[in-house]
């Protein structure tokens, strides 16, 4: 039985690469050079992606509790890219006096919550779907608080844990009806048994509450601002995209493999959630004068968006999500980037009146953040227009009047989120001000990862490779 586990490739790299980083860290404590550390742990992740880009046969283990298939592959592929963004920009960050000594923590909780999200994407049992889920959130809440000298840094730490705590014990409640209703917890097993009853409805809303919490959808929302302005900024990048990404997919599949004879009960109420997602969020957002708060409402409006996907209930549902999620990761960690390096610049604040006059000071930051912007509100030529245009391609694969209808409705909101991401590009080029910030200098791991992020949101507008690859893995 235990030779099964060297078929699990992408988890066993990621231990091998667990494993590594703890003995690089643990042989290097101490001393005063440390500078090849984050290159390491860069290529090895990058050499987890290229051993796992390629779309795999679908195959199961441990008696059908780990599945996996090409399109499971090709959303953990995109998530390990999303985590190389964030192991490249944190190296400023973690060189900071108070976080440098911390370096090897920080890159070991990345890939453990990296490595809980690939277990949670192949479950085939709720069982190691639940086991996955917590290997997710429990380092996360870590990485929350990981600046534990700030008392806000602390303070999301704990607002997190205590809301992912109910939300996860809300989660389980519904398994456990579903479990009481069926007597198995394997998702293959589950499905053809499972139909509307009182008992299941109930563990079927129990179970979309908690994930719902997970990809930050209304009303499961109210944590996500505090905490994302609390964070790291790094870490606020990684919990937007690469944790919301994952949990979004799963939800998908859970709902397609194990919730199909229950379509009638839980499309309504996806309805319902992604318009009230997108709305809120878009109203919410304008309000804002804190970027990372800004940016905490943007992502749950993203959501909404991701989430239209799955009404289609079709293969272009799985494909439009996962080019969704693969857009969101590049456009999202670029404008997190540069905010991050900003903030090192501006005494750690992050107020959008801060960005007054950029465009002077810093013509190049100020343009790469409207192309990222630009992106999110899904303005063509760049990806985001693409990857709006999929997912509404699939929602109107459902076919019925309320689709067309939550279709309309998330089409008006494009138009209000564009006006709140020009908030920023107005503050950057057109506000003047007397205190401008300072022309600085961005180091070479920030040009590194805005060259990542930039290259994706131009590609993924301008050649239909990345849409032909996830379309053939699907």
């Amino acid at each position: 039985m235990y030779s099964q586990f060297i078929f699990m490739k992408p988890e066993a790299t990621l231990m091998l690469l667990l494993v590594v980083t703890f003995l690089c860290d643990f042989i290097s404590t101490g001393k005063k050079n440390r500078s090849w550390f984050n290159p390491l742990v860069c290529v090895l992740m990058l050499a987890h992606i290229v051993l796992n880009a390629c779309p795999i046969k679908a195959y199961e283990l441990f008696g059908g509790m780990y599945q996996t298939n090409a399109a499971a592959g090709v959303i953990k592929t995109i998530l390990a890219v999303g985590t190389l963004i964030v192991l490249i920009q944190a190296k400023t960050w973690l060189s900071r006096p108070d976080t440098k000594f911390k370096e090897g923590e920080f890159y070991m909780i990345v890939i453990s919550t990296l490595l809980g999200m690939n277990m949670m994407v192949s479950a085939g049992h709720f069982l190691l779907f639940f086991l996955g889920l917590e290997m997710a959130s429990v380092p996360m809440a870590c990485l929350v608080a990981f600046d534990k000298y700030r008392n806000d840094s602390a303070e999301a730490g704990a607002k997190f844990i205590l809301t992912a705590t109910f939300s996860s014990g809300v989660m389980l409640y519904g398994i456990s009806f579903l479990y009481g209703a069926t007597g198995t917890m394997y998702f293959s097993d589950l499905a053809p048994v499972l139909f509307a009853s009182p008992l299941t409805i109930m563990g079927l809303v129990f179970f979309f509450s908690g994930l719902g919490f997970k990809i930050s959808l209304v009303p499961f929302h109210f944590w996500t601002a505090d905490t994302y302005q609390g964070a790291p900024t790094t870490v606020t990048g990684y919990l937007s995209v690469v944790s919301k990404g994952a949990a979004a997919f799963t939800l998908m599949t859970i709902l397609f493999k194990v919730f199909g004879n229950m379509v009638e009960m839980w499309e309504p109420l996806l309805y319902v959630v992604i318009v009230l997602s997108i709305t809120v969020a878009n109203l919410m957002a304008i309000r804002q004068s804190e970027l990372k708060r800004f940016m905490a409402f943007s992502s749950i409006s993203q959501a909404g968006y991701i989430m239209l996907a799955v009404i289609g209930n079709t293969g272009l549902s799985v494909t439009a999500l996962s080019y969704y999620v693969l857009v969101y990761v590049v456009a999202n960690m670029a404008v997190f980037t540069i905010i991050g390096a900003v903030e090192e610049n501006n005494g750690g604040k992050t107020m959008m009146s801060d960005y007054n006059g950029l465009y002077s000071t810093n013509p190049k930051l100020a343009f790469l953040m409207t192309l990222a912007l630009f992106s999110l509100a899904g303005i063509p030529p760049f990806a985001g227009m693409f990857s709006k245009f999929f997912v509404f391609m699939a929602a109107l694969k459902a076919g019925s009047v309320a689709a067309y209808v939550v279709v309309f409705i998330a089409l008006l909101n494009t138009v209000v989120s564009l006006y709140y991401y020009l908030l920023i590009v107005k503050a950057m080029y057109i506000n003047s001000t007397e205190n401008a910030l300072p022309t600085f200098k961005t180091d070479c791991n920030t040009r590194l990862a805005l060259f990542i992020c930039m290259a994706g949101v131009l590609l993924c507008g301008v050649v239909s490779f990345f849409w032909e690859w996830i379309g053939a893995a699907v």
